[in-house]
């Protein structure tokens, strides 16, 4: 059984008690799930002793009909961690989800509130990934999709969006000229066809972030029990950094972990809005010319910018943004250093890794967990091209 009470909108502190709800009835703000964790009675054993990828389900709104999300491994990575001069350097691996994303497990959310607001279409502006993962989920639960991508994005997404039966409109330009379509469309819409859309973009609903909490507790418990020191995660929309400090806490108070870690926020430096506001200690303002090859984090205007970056403060982390260059050099040091195919989001992370390790971020016993949000193979094209360039 759940301990979910409602959503609070975090703007106007409005309580919402809808499962199927988006944003806040009253002023538009973004929707916070809020649990009863006195009635939360969970122990390390009982948890241990339960399969299946939500077995989290009291700190959850409700449990998804997935198709095999979350339950990821984490990998230990002791050459990075030589490197960093670190006691461990752990890789906790989200290639492994349906789609090869992060994503799927905010999405596995967003389509069981969908069915339950019985409305008919997924539909959102993505970068790619979102598009791609809405689309798989959508097909599962018998809806329709319909993503708003750029003209940047990457073949297998665009491919794989029409291989699950998703309606694609593809935007000149970038991620903000899609996200303007999506808002466009859907404004001329009938107001009775408007409702029949559900909104799949991160925190245009409570699901996104609230999905990717798993992601931490099963770091945890991979852990035996004991909650890394620092977390190294890509941040595009905002919404890993902002449900994983999120978790955080809950473990903490719950008594389920030992402490909480810090969490340091990584974004190509010519797209970082969010560590620019970690930076300056003001809320994430719209970065005026996004132009990085890291697609998935080519967010200039983040929804959950300011989430993730009071995330990041309150954990006692930092953000860290790094060359486009530096991410693709890490992403293939990755792979020939400890096998591992992750994706040049994830090659920001671990080069903002290496960043912080020069600024004295990381004790010599520290355990410090990188997130690799998505599968190498989409990227696979940029980061050979990025060796060929140096004659590899």
């Amino acid at each position: 059984m759940t301990s979910f009470e409602g959503f609070v909108c975090t703007d106007c502190g409005q309580t919402v008690t809808d499962e199927g709800a988006t944003r806040c009835p009253d002023c538009g703000g973004t929707l916070d799930a809020s649990y009863d964790y006195d009635a939360v009675d969970l122990t390390r054993e009982e948890l241990a002793d339960r399969d299946g990828d939500w077995k989290y389900g009291q700190l959850l709104p409700f449990t998804p009909n997935g198709i095999g999300e979350g339950t990821t491994p984490l990998i230990e990575a002791p050459r990075l961690a030589d490197e960093l001069g670190v006691g461990r350097v752990l890789i906790k691996n989200e290639a492994h989800n349906p789609t090869g994303t992060v994503t799927d497990r905010g999405q596995a959310l967003v389509a069981e509130a969908a069915v339950r607001a019985e409305a008919d279409t997924l539909a959102l502006p993505t970068t790619g990934n979102g598009g791609q993962s809405a689309a798989a989920y959508a097909a599962r639960a018998g809806l329709l999709s319909r993503a708003f991508v750029p003209s940047r994005t990457n073949f297998v997404n665009k491919a794989m969006i029409n291989v699950h039966g998703g309606d694609m409109r593809v935007v000149e330009g970038r991620y903000g000229d899609a996200r303007e379509a999506y808002e466009t469309e859907r404004e001329e819409m009938p107001a009775a066809d408007r409702e029949d859309w559900f909104p799949a973009g991160a925190f245009d609903s409570p699901y996104r972030h609230e999905g990717a909490k798993p992601l931490y507790y099963e770091t945890v418990e991979q852990l035996d029990w004991e909650a890394p020191d620092a977390v190294v995660v890509p941040v595009g929309h905002g919404a890993v950094a902002a449900g994983l400090w999120k978790a955080a806490r809950e473990f903490a108070d719950l008594g389920l972990a030992d402490d909480t870690p810090r969490v340091y926020a990584a974004q190509p430096e010519d797209c970082a809005p969010v560590v620019e506001a970690i930076d300056s200690g003001g809320d994430p303002e719209p970065w005026e010319y996004p132009d990085t090859v890291v697609g998935s984090l080519e967010i200039a205007d983040p929804e959950g910018g300011l989430p993730a970056a009071e995330a990041v403060r309150a954990s006692g982390g930092d953000g860290v943004a790094v060359d486009d260059q530096d991410a693709l050099d890490s992403a293939a040091t990755v792979a020939q250093h400890e096998g591992l195919e992750i994706s040049i989001a994830c090659g920001v992370a671990t080069a903002g890794a290496w960043d912080l390790h020069d600024e004295g971020a990381f004790d010599d016993d520290d355990t410090v967990v990188i997130v690799n949000t998505g599968t190498g193979n989409k990227d696979a094209d940029i980061v050979r091209s990025r060796l060929m360039s140096q004659g590899l």
